[in-house]
């Protein structure tokens, strides 16, 4: 049987892990990636790196991007020589980025006019739940290709989960971003309350993770509270990104979220306090120390 080619656009902290997955997995991997220390790693890992989108498109059967932002998507898609005009008719992409829906929905109709399929993908879980191929995918598009490319997911990840033929996927990976942002938010005011009546940090983080309160969040961020040691899966930076995304989009829909606004700010302090390249699980570091 003929190996099955897969393009990676896109090998940093989520895509590296995801796509060394699918080179353990048996898959032949083609990597485009502007980086040269993660192009090394990718590499080193069994990967061949290409130069051009062009090339790619050219080799691979089915292309994945795993990027920072709405306009690295767009540019990806749309810059001369970018997937849009590359790329066969028929081809796919399968984008597992955070990205807006309105910037996905403007791909869409990019690739469609190529006559080129696009699957949203947007992933749950950490670095190191890339690593072990136990993230959690939620896709929207075209029914057929999450069919036909469902053996590659299974290859990263442990669930995954269609959800309908456009942008479900996009606002569902926001309304999970929202509630994993603001438990960073209302454990570190829980813990301070706790403190204060003369509870350790380790007694409340044993009763919290085996209270009805309990979430694997908090069970895989125990460690990092007790330790103080925040060294980023996710940092506050790119949280705040997310929250800016989230807070968009809920204003472009007219869905009023006083909440999520106020927990933006939050990760702002942060910011100036000089913790943006730490965990966003630093907002709970007063309470913790």
């Amino acid at each position: 049987m003929t190996q099955q080619s897969i393009g990676w656009i896109g090998v940093g902290k989520m895509g590296g892990p995801m796509s060394r997955r699918l080179i353990e997995a048996g898959y032949r991997v083609l990597v485009l990636d502007r980086d040269s220390h993660n192009r090394a790693l990718a590499a080193s890992a069994g990967a061949e790196i290409v130069a051009t989108m062009s090339a790619m498109a050219a080799e691979a059967d089915v292309v994945f991007s795993m990027i920072p932002d709405d306009a690295v998507l767009r540019d990806i898609v749309s810059q001369p020589g970018g997937l849009a005009g590359s790329m066969a008719r028929g081809g796919a992409l399968v984008d597992m980025s955070t990205v807006s829906p309105p910037a996905s929905e403007a791909v869409a109709t990019m690739l469609a006019a190529a006559g080129i399929d696009y699957l949203r993908a947007p992933v749950s879980g950490s670095t190191g739940n890339a690593q072990a191929g136990t993230l959690t995918v939620m896709a929207s598009g075209p029914r057929a290709l999450f069919d036909r490319i469902e053996p590659i997911l299974a290859a990263i990840s442990a669930k995954r989960f269609y959800l309908g033929e456009a942008e479900q996927a996009r606002y569902l990976k926001l309304v999970v971003n929202t509630l994993v942002g603001a438990t960073s938010s209302i454990l570190a005011e829980a813990l301070a309350l706790g403190r204060k009546g003369d509870l350790s940090l380790d007694a409340m983080l044993d009763v919290i993770c085996q209270s009805a309160a309990a979430s694997p969040l908090i069970g895989y961020k125990r460690d990092m509270l007790a330790n103080g040691n925040y060294e980023p899966a996710f940092t506050v930076e790119q949280m705040m990104k997310d929250f800016d995304l989230i807070t968009d989009t809920a204003r472009t829909s007219h869905v009023p979220m006083l909440l999520s606004a106020i927990v933006r700010q939050q990760y702002e302090q942060a910011w100036v306090r000089g913790d943006a390249q730490k965990d966003f699980f630093v907002l709970c570091k007063p309470a913790a120390e």
